[in-house]
């Protein structure tokens, strides 16, 4: 973006941007917490802090940055088993990112550039009621909220179409759908056995010396695929002259089939 001089360094007159150079922090949190903090800001509109972080650090070990341990104490949890307090854990090795706002106006803003990343997890105490949580969220989204409804009447009067509407329903062969054939290509083949394909093979190239793939496909009942592997070890296909496009077997095999048709 080029920048607007009257805008006072902004970079566009759409976008404000004196925040930033503003230290934010992302965190990924649970879904548990996000409703928790969602459902509190409805109910309390007011400031009231939602939780607080603690900051513990080593002073023996205070230029070590992996010494510092961060945790969060929610100020309010919903009933059941939404566990109080979490572990933060930093990562410093992130994409650059930047946290934006827009208002109900449409104007957008810059709040900042993340400065440190977290991710939320419940403490080792709370692993077990979390767990729980967890599983009994499972199992709520497995009941299924269709029902059945079954009827008295089973006569089927109240199904039947009233007199009045007999001329709306069309009873005519031209609205009736055509019950297409399934194509013989659509239809799904078992392959059979190699060897046994490959006996089938030979006799049908002892009935006629050339055979194009459809042919083949349609007597033999086969994958066309699962035939051209065999095809290409037992067979030349004609690229060219009076039997172009067709099969024959390789002059190895035709003695071999011979042979056999002799005895």
């Amino acid at each position: 973006m080029e920048e607007d001089p009257s805008n006072g360094g902004n970079s566009s007159s759409n976008l404000e941007t004196s925040k930033a150079d503003k230290a934010v922090w992302l965190m990924k949190c649970p879904v548990v917490v996000a409703k928790s903090w969602k459902s509190y800001h409805t109910s309390s509109p007011d400031s009231t802090p939602l939780a607080k972080v603690v900051l513990s650090l080593d002073p023996l070990q205070s230029d070590d940055p992996s010494a510092l341990q961060f945790t969060m104490e929610m100020s309010r949890t919903e009933t059941g088993n939404v566990p109080k307090s979490y572990s933060l854990n930093m990562f410093k090795d992130f994409v650059p990112m930047g946290v934006f706002s827009e208002t109900p106006q449409g104007r957008v803003a810059m709040e900042g550039k993340v400065e440190h990343k977290f991710d939320m997890k419940p403490h080792e105490e709370n692993i077990e009621e979390y767990s729980k949580l967890c599983r009994e969220r499972t199992n709520k989204s497995m009941i299924k909220n269709r029902q059945i409804q079954v009827i008295n009447n089973d006569c089927g009067v109240n199904m039947r179409p009233m007199p009045g509407m007999l001329g709306l329903i069309s009873s005519g062969s031209k609205d009736k759908k055509k019950i297409q054939p399934v194509k013989q290509s659509d239809v799904k083949r078992t392959r059979r056995d190699r060897g046994e394909l490959e006996d089938i093979m030979f006799k049908l190239f002892e009935r006629q010396p050339n055979w194009a793939l459809k042919q083949l496909v349609q007597e033999t009942d086969q994958p066309a695929q699962f035939l051209k592997e065999i095809l290409n070890e037992l067979c030349v296909y004609n690229k060219r002259g009076t039997n172009q496009g067709t099969y024959e077997l390789k002059p190895e095999y035709k003695k071999t089939a011979e042979d056999t048709g002799a005895d």
